[in-house]
Parts: structure tokens; sequence; C-alpha cells
């Protein structure tokens, strides 16, 4: 099985990177810059799940002609997505498959547009993982997996050989049966809490330790959750209990986005809160006016056009 990871950051580079090392034929899309740096140095993975120094990655550029994959490993940033696809379209054959691993939804109607549902797949990872300042990745904390499965639903061949082909290489595979609502499972939990930690700017513990904070949380999960279930996706019940731990429990978990906020980048709100917003109709209206989560959605984007002003 030939497999193109489209970049070598920190998401796609730990999962591509696992993969090489398992002995699968792996390829990493990357610009030339990053091409060079992984033929002098390798891919360097640095996790308490196990280090790994790769040499001798398999790299292409954009443009290069190439046969077709048979799988595509997708992980970009929502905001790349068109300069992601542009990249990889070439290398997509009639049998490709395309597995993306970014959060929300929008990404799966833009990549059946232009590719057709039979060649893509329902996905997402969870990881914490980041590029230090040498292009190693870091792995955060203990957690690194990925579920995947057929957006119809069931278990098909296809994506069992995908899972077979992933099952020794040092990350933890599912395949679900229901990989959509999973998908909005996760849709549900993460917006919640970049809506909450970006609006309070501060963790979850900062937030709790707030005479209202928990309210706060509280009043986002159920307008997610409202937004999901208008959609048709009923939160299974072993989504509570895992809500309840992380989103309950006093702790420093930030979303990433906020860690976008604080390091002046771009952010994912258009994908992760204002796609979720336009979907759920009615579902965030409030007695008191806007919802929160319009509020955290607004709150994003008056940074962002503070920050395309000065920069």
């Amino acid at each position: 099985m030939r497999i193109l990871v489209v970049g070598a950051g920190a998401v796609g580079g730990y999962f591509g990177g696992r993969l090489a090392a398992a002995g699968q034929d792996v390829t990493f899309l990357v610009r030339a810059g990053r091409a060079e740096k992984l033929q002098r140095d390798g891919l360097v993975i640095r996790s308490p799940r196990g280090d790994l120094t790769q040499h001798g990655v398999k790299t292409i550029l954009a443009g290069v002609s190439a046969e077709p994959f048979d799988v595509v490993l997708l992980s970009c940033k929502a905001y790349s997505l068109d300069d992601a696809i542009d990249s990889f379209a070439p290398l997509v054959g009639e049998s490709t498959l395309i597995l993306p691993m970014l959060n929300g939804m929008r990404h799966i109607d833009v990549l059946i547009e232009k590719f057709g549902e039979s060649r893509v797949l329902g996905g997402q990872c969870v990881i914490a993982a980041t590029l230090n300042a040498d292009q190693q990745i870091v792995h955060l904390n203990e957690m690194h997996a990925v579920t995947f499965g057929e957006l119809a639903g069931g278990v098909s061949e296809r994506v069992q050989t995908i899972a077979d082909a992933m099952a020794d290489a040092n990350f933890d595979v599912t395949v679900s049966e229901n990989i959509l609502l999973r998908m909005w499972e996760k849709w549900v939990f993460l917006a919640t809490l970049a809506a909450s930690t970006c609006l309070m700017r501060g963790s979850i513990g900062d937030i709790l330790s707030a005479p209202d904070g928990k309210r706060v949380i509280e009043n986002l999960l159920g307008e997610c959750r409202a937004v999901a279930e208008d959609q048709g996706f009923t939160m299974a019940p072993d989504f509570d209990a895992r809500a309840m731990q992380t989103l309950f429990t006093p702790s420093p978990l930030t979303a990433s986005m906020l860690r976008d906020v604080e390091n002046h980048s771009h952010t994912e709100a258009d994908h992760i809160l204002g796609d979720l917003i336009s979907r759920g109709g009615d579902a965030q209206s409030s007695e008191h006016g806007l919802s929160l989560l319009r509020i955290a959605y607004s709150h994003l984007k008056t940074y962002e056009a503070r920050q395309t002003r000065t920069s």
C-alpha cells in the first residue's frame, strides 16, 4: 500500500513517521525546504511513547509527477485545505482513498465535491503535538490515536485493509462503524473547549475558578450539543463521561486555538465555530440575545480583524 502524507508537520509527520518506521511505503508531500531538512536530519519524533529518528524518508514536491497513491493521509490546518488539495489532486487516482484528520465537517463537503464521495473516508485523530525550533515533532502527552471509517457506516474491506497496515505503527487505531457520529462528538467537544478557553482567555482550571465559569462551559456544551442533535447526531453515553471528566475537572487544559491567539497566529475559528453555527440555524438562540457560541465566534473574528490590520 502506497501512502501519501500531505505535509510533515506535527500531526502528519507523527503518524506518517510511525507508519514509515513500521515498514509501510510512506511518502511525504512537502515544500522544498522541509524536504531538504528531512533528507539531512531525518524525521525526528520526541515522544513519551517512544522517540524516533527515521532516515531516508521519501518526499515529493507539489507539481512533481508520480503514480497515484492508494491512500492520502490529510492533516493540514482547515484554512490550508484548498492549497493542500491543489498539491495532492494530481496524485489521486480512480482507487485512491482520502483519509482526512481535520476537525469539524466542512472539509468533508469540500473533498466530496472535488473527488467524489466514493474516494473520501471519515476520520479523526487525537494527539497533542507541535514542531520545535529544529522542526522536530514533539509529542506532548500519551495520547496518539486515529479513528476512521466509511462515511456511509459499517466496516468495509478497504477500510480494514488500511487498519491492518496501521496495526503495527505504534499508535492506537480504531475502525468505527459510525464515523460521522464520532466526528460530531469530537467537534462538539472541541468547539466547547475552544469557545470557552478563547472567550475567557484561560485554561479549564482558570475558568472553573471563576464565579460563573462552570456555567459558561455548561452553556457552551449545551449549545454545541443542540447543533449536533439538530443535525441528527445524539451524543453516545460514553461521550458524557469523557466530556464531564475533561471539561469540568480543574486542569491547565486549553484549546490549541487559544495558543494560536496567544501566538498571534491564524485560527480555525471559521471551521470549528463558524461552520457549527451555520449548520445549527436556531439551535443557538437565546432568550437573553446572542448565544455564548456566537459571542465566542465574534470574539475570535474580532481578533482576526485586528491581526489583519496590524500585520
